[in-house]
């Protein structure tokens, strides 16, 4: 892996993210570090899919620290609700962000519906430079089922409320380790991984 990939910047504030992708990449040697060290505000997610916000969040930190950016856009989708929250997950109640706002109005919403599977989705892009023309783009899903009552104090987001019928858990119930493995995030970034391995960046 050549000196271009020793360090990057993770373009998100979300202190749950920063933790769960730093030590996902920390095998590789990589310094990953949050846009904020760089005064780096968040830029705009005007976008209706997750991988054009993650493209533009990664491209606005890498133009800003002219180092290479890994930029996550991830959500909770429900077929029930035609896929919503989506790409609106963290922003699902409006401003300010509000994970107990979110999830309440998510119960709210899920109230008379009987169909209560749910999955998180996320999509990870890295550049190697802001007009990177190649960027490396992995993806993945984490599957479960919508609960009305919250269990469990670990994760973040709508965590207590996702429930996975083969663990017979909820996703705050899982240690951080546990969740890294299994997760969307932790399943996209082990592509991710995987990628960078072979290409030896």
């Amino acid at each position: 892996m050549n000196a271009s990939l020793q360090k990057l910047i993770i373009a998100s504030n979300n202190p749950g993210k920063l933790r769960e992708i730093q030590a996902i990449l920390a095998p590789l040697a990589i310094e990953a570090v949050a846009q904020s060290d760089f005064q780096i505000t968040e830029t705009d997610e005007p976008h209706v899919t997750f991988v054009e916000n993650a493209l533009a969040k990664a491209r606005h930190a890498s133009r800003c620290s002219g180092l290479p950016a890994l930029a996550d856009d991830s959500g909770i989708c429900v077929p029930a609700l035609s896929g919503a929250p989506g790409v609106n997950s963290a922003r699902y109640a409006g401003e300010p962000k509000s994970d107990e706002r979110n999830n309440q109005k998510l119960i709210a919403a899920m109230k008379q519906e009987t169909d209560r599977r749910a999955y998180y989705y996320c999509t990870i892009v890295l550049v190697r430079r802001f007009d990177d023309p190649q960027p490396i783009i992995v993806d993945a899903s984490w599957h479960g089922e919508i609960i009305d009552q919250p269990i469990g104090s670990g994760g973040f987001g709508y965590d207590p409320y996702f429930f996975l019928p083969t663990l017979g858990k909820t996703a705050a119930e899982l240690t951080s380790e546990q969740k890294n493995r299994i997760s969307h995030r932790g399943q996209a970034l082990a592509k991710l991984s995987g990628i960078l391995q072979i290409e030896k960046l």
